[in-house]
């Protein structure tokens, strides 16, 4: 359309330009009629400013994909991961071969005279010394202490917030163990013993360290005559829950070994 208008644009501009030129002979005189007039372009004109940037065009479309590029280097190698379960217990190999006898041993020293009556006085003497401070190590366990005891076992609860493996470590260091009910009169004697001090939740002595979903004692012992699992537990349910916790009514939760809490130790009593 602009161009249309251009043309006829400059097609009036050359008529009116001819219409002028015939008027203006019909009046010139004569002598200036036979003169030749001839229309030549003017000069060029000097170069005009540059125009604004127009705006920035459209995002053109994505082109195909290029060539896959060459292999990078190998990455460095990462950390070490965490150690693994240790596998299944193997079967038992067979029995040695008897070993050869030992050479005898020297003789011994004759024996001394003994004096039964004096000794006797002095055995019972320290026999009675003894009861007594039996009577005193009772009073300190079961009213300053608070230690529980069935008739095989004395149990400690440890006030120092460890993750299983710091309580489990502290309970050997002292010649037990982490606390391992295996019967409803110990686990209701634990739990009743958490419950009496204010507690929520202890650490005991089991878990599924060795091999996921086979739940054993710190002896190595199986759960197969008791166990006092909450509903729905064991669930696993952060994926790593592979120690046990005692709740203050008695049942038994897996949760994770690093968490940070009170435990149970058990010691064996020492029989004369």
């Amino acid at each position: 359309m602009e161009v249309e208008w251009v043309k006829k644009f400059l097609f009036l501009l050359i008529v009116l330009q001819v219409q002028t030129l015939s008027f203006s002979e019909t009046h010139r005189p004569a002598s200036d009629i036979c003169a030749t007039h001839i229309i030549l372009p003017g000069p060029k004109g000097e170069q005009g400013d540059s125009g604004d940037s127009g705006e920035p065009g459209r995002t053109g479309k994505v082109g195909p994909p290029g060539p896959t590029g060459l292999f990078g280097e190998p990455g460095q190698v990462g950390e070490v991961g965490r150690r693994g379960k240790i596998g299944p217990f193997g079967s038992k190999g067979d029995k040695g071969d008897k070993g050869y006898p030992g050479p005898p041993g020297l003789k011994g020293a004759p024996g001394s005279f003994c004096d039964c009556g004096r000794y006797r006085k002095i055995v019972g003497q320290m026999d009675i010394n003894i009861a007594r401070l039996n009577n005193t190590m009772r009073f300190v366990k079961n009213v300053i202490a608070g230690v529980k005891e069935t008739a095989e076992k004395f149990y400690l609860l440890v006030k120092e917030g460890k993750n299983y493996n710091a309580a489990l470590g502290h309970c050997e260091d002292r010649g037990g163990s982490l606390a391992m009910p295996k019967d409803e009169e110990t686990n209701a004697l634990i739990a009743a013993y958490v419950n009496k001090t204010g507690l929520s939740r202890v650490f005991i002595g089991v878990n599924d360290l060795e091999k996921e979903r086979q739940f054993m004692y710190t002896d190595s012992t199986p759960l197969q005559n008791y166990s006092h699992w909450r509903p729905g537990e064991p669930n696993n349910a952060f994926g790593g829950e592979d120690c046990v916790e005692m709740v203050s009514d008695g049942g038994w939760n897996d949760v994770e070994c690093h968490l940070t809490m009170y435990f149970v130790c058990e010691f064996l009593k020492k029989t004369s």
